[in-house]
């Protein structure tokens, strides 16, 4: 079972960046002004996974504005509601998996991502996280039985939906616009995921994006409609970090995947991705340095219009020699076929 992370030595304030200080101290002042007006924190829990004897929990603490009209409190997240809301850092949040509870606190982002023990039956289970005695609410993670062999790792932003946006604007477009109506799915992609999950009994389903959580609650509902199958979500924090401006999206990507296979040594993972980013060249590195981790990639070839929105295609190597199967298509059904040539489906 993994740990939870160390503190590292950029903890200290002195090693932070400057401008991640003057968002703290925006934030701090907003959330101030909210408790004022009498509003109070939520914890918005987001969908994990876990393992034997393990859970790992990811939620958000966040005021946020008062729903509207027919809206429910957490349903009201959504677009730009999402990113307005005023994340609240360090937070103490109780998560009470099954007759425990356990106090656990929130990063500066107000981000929950923490390992806790638990003894869970393999498949979807449900417990409960609550902030400062508020109402507790409902949270999912996918238990992964010990006796399963395959899992699937998916990228989200054209791979399973079509971007159609310029690169520079995609952050901002999906932190502040993001609605599940306004993005298409890529064809045979659904399909294909559902049919993978389908022929592998148990199989974890990982959606692993650059994507912010503010848009957790929209990528999830966009998944739902387009019957994509239900997966953990593992997403990053929007804005500036102790000595960057923004995060790292494939440094994101890049220790997720190692988590993974650290925490589920006998998987072999399908990873599945596009070429309009680093998939390829993050997927390559990946399976050099754990080859026993692998079972097969899969790239989705990108049109035209979409590769010179995304700044161009880039290039996949010769993957021969990767002692996996390599494949790229334009869409599902393609993949599909192909995947079929391995015995990876039927």
């Amino acid at each position: 079972m993994a740990s939870r992370p160390a503190q590292t030595a950029h903890d200290p304030a002195r090693r932070i960046h400057w401008f991640a200080r003057l968002e703290r101290r925006f934030h701090a002042w907003r959330e101030r002004v909210a408790r004022k007006k009498g509003r109070t924190p939520v914890v918005l829990p987001f969908q994990g996974y876990g393992g034997d004897g393990w859970v790992r929990v990811l939620g958000r603490v966040l005021i946020v504005p008062p729903p509207t009209g027919h809206m429910r409190r957490n349903d009201g997240v959504r677009g730009w509601r999402s990113f307005v809301g005023i994340a609240v850092a360090y937070a103490s949040v109780s998560v009470t998996i099954g007759d425990e509870t356990h106090e656990v606190v929130a990063d500066r982002g107000g981000v929950v991502d923490i390992v806790l023990p638990a003894s869970l039956e393999p498949g979807w289970q449900t417990f409960r996280m609550s902030v400062e005695g508020g109402e507790a609410v409902e949270a999912h993670s996918f238990v992964v039985d010990p006796s399963v062999r395959f899992g699937v790792v998916s990228d989200v932003d054209d791979t399973v939906m079509v971007t159609a946006l310029p690169r520079p604007l995609l952050a901002a477009w999906n932190s502040f616009v993001l609605n599940e109506h306004a993005r298409q799915p890529v064809p045979g992609m659904a399909v294909l995921l559902e049919r993978l999950v389908k022929e592998h009994p148990g199989a974890p389903m990982i959606y692993l994006s650059t994507g912010a959580w503010n848009v957790a609650p929209t990528l999830n509902r966009f998944l739902h409609r387009n019957l994509f199958p239900r997966g953990a979500m593992l997403l990053t924090d929007w804005g500036p970090t102790h000595d960057r401006w923004f995060r790292s999206g494939r440094e994101h990507k890049e220790s997720n995947l190692r988590r993974l296979a650290r925490e589920f040594p006998e998987i072999t993972w399908l990873l599945v991705g596009d070429d309009g980013q680093h998939d390829d060249e993050i997927y390559t590195e990946f399976t050099a340095e754990y080859p026993a981790s692998v079972a097969g990639v899969a790239i989705r070839r990108l049109t035209t219009a979409e590769a010179v929105l995304a700044g161009g295609r880039v290039s996949v190597d010769d993957h021969s020699a990767a002692g996996v199967p390599w494949m790229s298509s334009p869409d599902g059904a393609g993949l599909a076929k192909r995947l079929e040539r391995t015995g990876i489906l039927s």
